[in-house]
């Protein structure tokens, strides 16, 4: 019987050398076939492979070099900071072109401007001119501050008294009647005369409403319609459509 050198170092019965380690498991079984032409297309598939993967160029080698390798990497990470700065910029600007032209809320049209200026003018006491007990004209804006009440139809004498004794000296009271004269309702009992109280007090006629009709007043149902105005460009401070104490009003009156 031949020894294993007979065979190149392997066993007569198929097994491996005791010199080498068995084929891995993963491969599975490997079958040579008696024709080798069979693996020509593992043959070729092989040259294909060897032909992709040839020995690389002189750029190749000089690029593979660990300094160069550390100047790439480097010079990636020099490239992120600029990119990111313009992707940054071309949001923004693309963000700014959106808002541009993104409809905005709309304007407030001027007829709405004027009703507000319009509205803002009533609060104002209006120069209007009316008539004195002797028939002559009257700015109804001459002394101010001032309390004006208009006491058409209304048995108002305790009122008009009452508020002479609130007011302070420099605060005018003054009276306004659609009537030709002054109503004896509205006259101020004698112990309370204007001149013993050291106050200002007028009596005025208004013959065609204006005033009433300018502030948008109701008409006269039997009640007093006070307003307080400052001297401060003749600003309405408060307007009271019906009174008939002066404590509804007597808060207010430091505010003229």
């Amino acid at each position: 019987m031949a020894g294993a050198s007979d065979n190149g170092g392997w066993s007569s019965d198929g097994g491996s050398p005791d010199d080498l380690p068995d084929l891995p498991e993963e491969w599975g079984v490997i079958v040579i076939p008696d024709d080798l032409s069979e693996l020509s297309d593992e043959v070729e598939a092989v040259r294909e492979e060897l032909r992709l993967t040839g020995p690389p160029t002189r750029w190749q080698r000089f690029a593979r070099r660990p300094a160069i390798r550390r100047v790439r990497r480097l010079a990636g990470k020099a490239m992120r900071a600029p990119v990111l700065i313009i992707s940054m910029a071309v949001l923004v600007t693309v963000a700014s072109l959106f808002a541009s032209a993104w409809p905005g809320p709309p304007r407030q049209p001027a007829a709405q401007r004027t009703a507000a200026t319009t509205n803002e003018s009533a609060t104002m006491l209006p120069a209007l001119e009316l008539f004195g007990d002797d028939g002559r004209t009257v700015p109804l804006n001459r002394e101010l501050p001032a309390v004006i009440l208009l006491v058409d139809g209304c048995a108002c004498a305790k009122l008009v008294s009452d508020t002479v004794a609130a007011v302070r000296p420099d605060i005018a009271v003054v009276t306004v009647t659609s009537a030709a004269t002054a109503s004896a309702a509205i006259t101020p009992p004698t112990n309370t005369t204007p001149q013993a109280l050291g106050k200002t007090v007028r009596s005025l006629h208004d013959p065609t409403g204006t005033l009433r009709s300018h502030l948008k007043l109701g008409a006269p149902d039997g009640t007093a319609t006070a307003l307080l105005v400052s001297d401060d460009h003749a600003k309405i401070v408060k307007t009271f459509p019906r009174i008939a104490s002066i404590e509804d009003m007597r808060p207010y009156l430091a505010q003229i």
